[in-house]
């Protein structure tokens, strides 16, 4: 898969992503990087225990890294989540937490397939 393919079939933008980091190894090296940070995980466990504060954190560095990745589709999932919880409604972020989840595994499995 190449770098342009795995960008189209996550809902990214491969232009913003060249301007900003220019090898498609460089785009692979923080990919790669992306896989193993925490964030998500730390999001669904926070709106689980019910922890408001946390919770924010989590999808607010989530949301920030994707800006950076230029992950279009999981930035504005988690750009969403982010305010609902800056706000402390933790009913809304479970509600939301499917459409943020799917999208983030849509990115996880592009991930995998272009490191390949």
């Amino acid at each position: 898969m190449t770098v342009q393919e795995f960008y189209e079939e996550v809902g990214g933008d491969y232009n913003e992503i060249m301007s900003r980091l220019r090898t498609e190894d460089r785009i692979r090296k923080f990919a790669g990087m992306f896989t193993r940070d925490e964030s998500f995980k730390t999001l669904v466990q926070c709106i689980n225990d019910g922890n408001a504060d946390d919770a924010f954190r989590a999808a607010h560095t989530m949301k920030g890294m994707c800006q950076n990745m230029a992950f279009t589709r999981l930035y504005k999932s988690s750009h969403e989540i982010t305010e609902v919880l800056r706000g402390k409604d933790l009913d809304s972020a479970k509600q939301m937490l499917d459409v943020v989840t799917e999208d983030y595994n849509i990115v996880i499995a592009g991930i995998e397939k272009l490191l390949a």
